[in-house]
């Protein structure tokens, strides 16, 4: 990876975080009508904070990204077996699908209602891995789930301390994109040219 590619990687992922986070931010600004900042309506300075957000969320991604393509040639590296290593990647995104519903119950509300956030990016993950898949080869779809879900479930634990849709709503719809963005390009970044 040169050094031009990464750079077209890190501003492009940039752009789509502030984008994304940027009208998500506003659909749930004029969703509710009660919101304002010291009785004044904040909407300039919200528009302020929800594209330095997208860009913070962004960055986390990131970092995210470059931590998974490390830790998993670590994990080559020392797991020699493809198939253990990806029976290994299934487990663990098992046990943070079961986690994101189990650990964030709490007293109040139904247990169904804590199974849609991991149920919709379980979804988004097997579909971004088979849009992987047709880009690349089949090799790619486990690899691809686990980073789309364990990845994006570990970045946005923030906004899933909180328990509320809102926040949740904001920091996973840019995370998913850019998560998404940056593994389905991964491949034309790392492409060799031969002259």
């Amino acid at each position: 990876m040169t050094l031009r590619k990464w750079f077209h990687l890190f501003w492009t992922t940039l752009l789509l975080g502030i984008v994304v986070s940027t009208v998500i931010g506003l659909i749930l600004q004029l969703s509710d009508k009660d919101f304002s900042v010291m009785g004044l309506s904040g909407y300039g300075f919200n528009l302020l904070i929800m594209i330095l957000g997208g860009g913070i969320i962004s960055l986390l991604s990131q970092m995210g990204f470059f931590a998974y393509l490390i830790v998993r040639f670590i994990a080559i590296g020392i797991i020699r077996s493809k198939t253990v290593w990806e029976l290994l990647q299934l487990a663990v995104v098992i046990v943070v699908m079961f986690d994101l519903v189990y650990l964030r119950k709490n007293g109040s509300g139904s247990l169904s209602s804590y199974f849609i956030t991991p149920i919709i990016i379980l979804i988004i993950a097997v579909g971004i891995g088979y849009w992987k898949v047709k880009l690349t080869n089949r090799n790619a779809f486990i690899p691809t789930l686990f980073f789309m879900t364990v990845v994006t479930v570990l970045e946005a634990v923030p906004a899933l301390q909180e328990d509320n849709a809102a926040t949740t709503l904001f920091m996973f719809a840019p995370l998913i994109v850019c998560n998404a963005w940056q593994i389905l390009t991964l491949h034309k970044i790392l492409e060799n040219k031969k002259s």
